[in-house]
């Protein structure tokens, strides 16, 4: 595997893979890799004849400059998965080399980025759209693999995609979880023992929603008991939890028609820590 820092380096090295006629997969990831993030590589490597994996905190997708400072930084272990695993390149950049001038650029994302994350977090979704553009067009890749834990960012790279033109496929890969269900995140290292114990009943209480709903309670109902179910856990908070459109990241305030699919999305404060998950609701006759 080549480490590479600089954008020359990285065209370079993804036009002799172009020469000898490899496909590219892109897998753009802020570090602290875990193996939800391998999930995502060992499918571009399965579907491309040369794999590039970013590492890079972006620096303008973060509204909170704390969040930003404590986000982990692991360099050295990120490298050493990547290359057991046989990733083609690993591109680390510094925030000049990505940069060297101030991205000005603001892009008109509409619906899917005003509502659940773009609400919460103003400005988030436009640096994503940055930085994810820019690894674009650095990379050229064929495919681009975003995890499905950030369900409504995957809606956002789409639109994204769609506004700037690029020719790339852009993959969805299945949430990886714990043994306990609590979905794989790189903030999960910051929740202390106690917390870390207590995380799993966010996830339960998604399943238990599920059923709640498939018992043909209204959505309203299902939404309330999820939000006040993992409220009564001491420590944990819920920010929002929305039922939307998996299309137009829209709240619904009905199930859709039979067949249909909704997405319920929440985020949860864990003491200072802030985790996000989802999960998928398929409406089913009633009998």
């Amino acid at each position: 595997m080549e480490i590479i820092r600089t954008v020359q380096g990285l065209q370079k090295a993804v036009a002799d893979a172009r020469s000898n006629n490899r496909s590219i997969g892109l897998v753009p990831t802020m570090g602290a890799l875990h193996a939800g993030h391998m999930s995502l590589v060992d499918r571009s490597l399965k579907d491309n004849g040369f794999t590039v994996v970013s590492v890079f905190v972006n620096p303008t997708q973060f509204n909170n400059p704390d969040d930003l400072r404590t986000y982990p930084r692991t360099e050295e272990a990120d490298c050493r998965l990547l290359e057991a695993a046989g990733v083609d390149v690993a591109f680390i950049p510094t925030v000049e080399e990505m940069y060297p001038q101030p991205d000005t650029r603001v892009f008109d994302l509409g619906p899917v980025a005003q509502v659940m994350e773009g609400a919460m977090r103003p400005g988030h979704f436009n640096g994503v759209a940055q930085v994810v553009s820019r690894l674009m067009v650095m990379a050229d890749p064929d495919r681009a693999y975003f995890g499905e834990k950030d369900f409504q960012q995957i809606a956002v790279i789409r639109r994204m995609v769609e506004i700037e033109k690029l020719p790339v496929e852009i993959v969805d890969c299945p949430i990886c979880r714990e043994p306990d269900g609590l979905a794989l995140s790189s903030r999960n290292v910051r929740l202390t023992p106690e917390q870390r114990a207590i995380a799993p009943a966010r996830p339960r209480t998604l399943a238990s929603g599920r059923a709640d709903a498939a018992d043909g309670n209204s959505l309203r109902r299902t939404v309330e008991y999820v939000t006040d179910t993992i409220n009564s856990f001491p420590g944990m908070e819920v920010e929002y939890y929305e039922i939307v459109d998996p299309l137009t990241m829209q709240p619904l305030s009905e199930w859709p028609a039979e067949g249909g699919t909704a997405v319920g999305c929440v985020t949860v404060w864990c003491g200072d820590v802030r985790l996000i998950d989802n999960i998928k609701y398929t409406v089913k006759p009633q009998h």
